[in-house]
C-alpha cells in the first residue's frame, strides 16, 4: 500500500540517516525531518539513568513546544521503545557504595570502573585501623597520612619554651671536716651538669661550706620577692658533725639546690651562678657587695625603685584568697610539726630497739662463754651474732626513716617559712606603696598652697611640680610592684601545693619500700638461724651438711618444717 510520507506512523524512519551537508534535499524530506525532529524531541524527554547519560545536543526550543502538542499518540510504537528502554534503564544494577564515601567527587564513568574504585576505596578501608577514613585524600595516599596523624597522637610535641628551657643536675657529695679546733667545719663538693649556655663549662665542682648555702638564699629572697625560695637546713650547735647529721644536712642540701635550679625564675638568678661556678666564692661575694652597697639583706628591689621599705602600721589583709592561704599554711605547719614530733618518736623508738638488741647480744655472749655444755653454747653464741645483726638493721631503719620522710615534713616546714617570708615582703610593699601615696599627698598639699599665693613663688613652685611628679612616679611604681607581687605570689603558692603533693607521694612511698624491705630481711634472718639450729640436731636431711656451711645458711636444704618432725622421729 502506497501511504503518504506524512500519513504514515512511520515516516520518520527513512529520516534517521542524516544528510551530508553537500546533498540537497528533496521537497517532501522537510516535513520528515520536523518528524525527525519531534520523535528525537520525544525521545530524549524520556529520563535515562545517570549512569548512561551521554553528552547533550543543543535543542530548539520553539521546536519542541511546537511539535510535542502534536504528537500525542499512545498507540505511537516509539512510546513503549521508549517505555522500554527506561524500564531497562532502570532494571539496571546500581554499584553498592559505602556512606563514608557518598560525599567524593568520583565520576561514575561506568559500571565497572564504579565497582572497581570502590572496591578500591573499601581496600582502603579495610587497612585503616584508625577510623580516619572520611578525610578528603585520595584512597592510595589515605593509609600514609593516618600512619602520621597517629604518630602524632603517640608523640606529642615539645613547646619550644620547654626545649629551650635549660636543664641542671646538681649534686652535694663529699662531707669532710677542715680547720683546727675553733674553726672546723663541715665542707661539700657541689657537682654541676646544665645544658645552660650562662656558664663557661657544662660540668664543674667547687666547694662550698654551710654558711655559702645560707648567703644564697637570703640572696635569692632579697633578689626575688615573692618568690619562695627553697630553704637549706636549720643550723644545729650540738652534734653537728655527728655521722648521721651530716648524711641529712647533706641530702636537704642537695634537694634545696636542685629545687633552686628547676625554678623558672630563680634559675636566672645571678647570685646562683656565683654560687655554682665561681672558684673565687669569698672574692666575688665582696666585690658584689661593694659594687653594689645599697643592696642589703632588708632592702633588696625596694631600694633599686627608689622606694622605702618601712614596717608601717599593721597590716590588714583585703583580698580574700590570701587571708584563706594564710591561714591554710598556719594550720599545715601545725600539723607538720606534729607530725615531724611523731616521726622522732618512731625513730628514737627504733634506736632504742637497736641498743635493747646490742644489750641482749652481750648478755647471751656472755652466757655462751661460761657455759660448759658445747649443745646449748653454740646456738646461744649464734643467737648473740643474730642479735648483733639486728641492732644494725634498726639503726639503718631509723636513718632511712629520716632521710626519707623524715627529711620532706622537715623541709616542707622550712617552706612554709620560705613562703611567710614571701607573705611579709608582699606586706612591705603594700605599706610602701601607701608611704608613697601618703608623701605625694603632702606634695599636692604644698604645690596648690603656693598656687593660691601667686607668681611670687615661681623658683618654689617649679620644684614643687618636679617632687610631685616624681612622687607620682614612686606611688605608680610601688603600686604595680604590689600587684605584681600578688600574681607572682598565686602562682608560686600553686607550684608549692603541686610539689607539695609530689614530694609527700614520693617520701611516703619510699618509706613504705624501706620497711617491707626491712622486715624481709628480719624475717630471712630468723629462718636461716632457725635452719642452723635444724642442722646442728643431727637430723638425717643435714648430715651432709657441715655446720655453718654456704648451703646451711641460704636455706637451700629442706625447710624447717620438713625437718621437723624428721627430729621428732629420730627422738621417739
Amino acid at each position: 500500500m502506497d501511504l503518504d510520507a506524512g500519513d504514515s506512523p512511520w515516516g520518520d524512519v527513512p529520516s534517521q540517516s542524516a544528510a551530508s551537508p553537500g546533498e540537497s534535499q528533496p521537497e517532501g524530506a522537510e516535513e520528515n525531518s520536523s518528524n525527525q525532529t519531534t520523535t528525537q524531541t520525544t525521545t530524549l524527554s524520556v529520563p535515562r539513568s545517570p549512569a548512561r547519560r551521554g553528552p547533550r545536543t543543543p535543542r530548539k526550543i520553539s521546536a519542541q513546544a511546537t511539535k510535542l502538542e502534536a504528537v500525542d499518540d499512545t498507540a505511537d510504537p516509539l512510546g513503549p521503545l521508549g517505555d522500554k528502554s527506561f524500564e531497562n534503564n532502570e532494571e539496571a544494577p546500581v554499584p553498592p557504595q559505602k556512606e563514608h564515601f557518598s560525599g567524593r567527587n568520583v565520576r561514575p564513568t561506568s559500571s565497572a570502573s564504579q565497582v572497581s574504585s570502590t572496591t578500591g576505596m573499601m581496600d582502603s578501608v579495610d587497612l585503616d585501623e584508625d577510623g580516619l577514613a572520611r578525610t578528603r585524600g585520595p584512597p592510595p595516599v589515605q593509609p600514609p597520612a593516618d600512619t602520621d596523624a597517629a604518630k602524632r597522637t603517640t608523640q606529642p610535641s615539645v613547646s619550644i619554651e620547654q626545649a629551650a628551657k635549660p636543664t641542671f643536675d646538681i649534686t652535694v657529695g663529699d662531707p669532710h671536716k677542715v680547720g683546727d679546733l675553733t674553726s672546723s667545719h663541715i665542707v661539700y663538693q657541689v657537682r654541676t651538669k646544665t645544658t645552660s649556655k650562662a656558664y663557661r663549662h657544662p660540668e664543674f665542682t667547687v666547694s662550698r661550706r654551710y654558711r655559702d648555702f645560707l648567703w644564697l638564699y637570703n640572696s635569692l629572697h632579697n633578689n626575688n620577692p615573692g618568690v619562695v625560695v627553697p630553704p637549706p637546713p636549720e643550723k644545729q650547735a650540738v652534734g653537728r658533725f655527728d655521722t648521721n647529721f651530716v648524711e641529712s644536712r647533706r641530702a636537704a642540701l642537695e634537694r634545696m639546690l636542685n629545687k633552686i635550679a628547676a625554678h623558672p625564675i630563680l634559675q636566672h638568678d645571678g647570685d646562683l651562678k656565683i654560687f655554682l661556678e665561681s672558684e673565687t666564692f669569698n672574692l666575688d661575694i665582696k666585690n658584689k657587695e661593694n659594687r653594689e652597697p645599697d643592696l642589703g639583706q632588708s632592702k633588696g628591689m625596694f631600694s633599686s625603685l627608689g622606694i622605702s621599705v618601712g614596717g608601717g602600721g599593721k597590716f590588714i589583709e583585703h583580698d580574700d584568697w590570701f587571708h584563706d592561704r594564710k591561714i591554710y599554711l598556719d594550720a599545715l605547719e601545725n600539723q607538720l610539726k606534729a607530725l615531724l614530733k611523731a616521726m622522732d618518736t618512731v625513730v628514737a623508738q627504733r634506736k632504742g630497739l637497736a641498743e635493747a638488741a646490742g644489750d641482749f647480744s652481750a648478755s647471751l655472749h656472755a652466757l655462751a662463754s661460761v657455759e660448759l655444755s658445747p649443745s646449748l653454747s653454740v646456738p646461744l653464741d649464734g643467737l648473740s651474732e643474730l642479735q648483733l645483726r639486728i641492732r644494725e638493721l634498726y639503726e639503718r631503719q631509723a636513718q632511712q626513716d629520716v632521710l626519707t620522710l623524715g627529711i620532706t615534713i622537715d623541709e616542707y616546714i622550712r617552706l612554709i617559712g620560705s613562703v611567710k617570708t614571701a607573705f611579709t615582703q608582699r606586706q612591705k610593699a603594700f605599706h610602701s606603696w601607701h608611704a608613697a601615696e601618703s608623701e605625694l599627698q603632702k606634695r599636692k598639699h604644698t604645690q596648690e598652697k603656693l598656687l593660691r599665693q601667686g607668681k611670687s613663688q615661681q623658683d618654689r613652685l617649679n620644684q614643687v611640680n618636679a617632687d610631685v611628679a616624681d612622687a607620682e612616679r614612686k606611688v605608680h611604681q610601688a603600686r604595680l610592684l604590689f600587684e605584681d607581687m600578688g600574681r607572682l605570689m598565686r602562682n608560686e603558692l600553686e607550684r608549692f601545693e603541686k610539689e607539695k603533693v609530689e614530694d609527700f607521694k614520693s617520701g611516703v612511698e619510699t618509706f613504705l619500700e624501706s620497711a617491707v624491705e626491712a622486715q624481709k630481711e628480719l624475717i630471712e634472718i630468723w629462718e636461716t638461724f632457725l635452719l642452723q639450729l635444724d642442722t646442728e640436731d643431727g637430723s638425717p636431711y643435714y648430715q651432709q651438711a657441715p655446720i655453718g656451711s654456704d648451703t646451711a645458711a641460704s636455706g637451700t636444704a629442706i625447710q624447717p618444717e620438713a625437718a621437723a618432725p624428721a627430729a621428732s622421729e629420730q627422738e621417739a
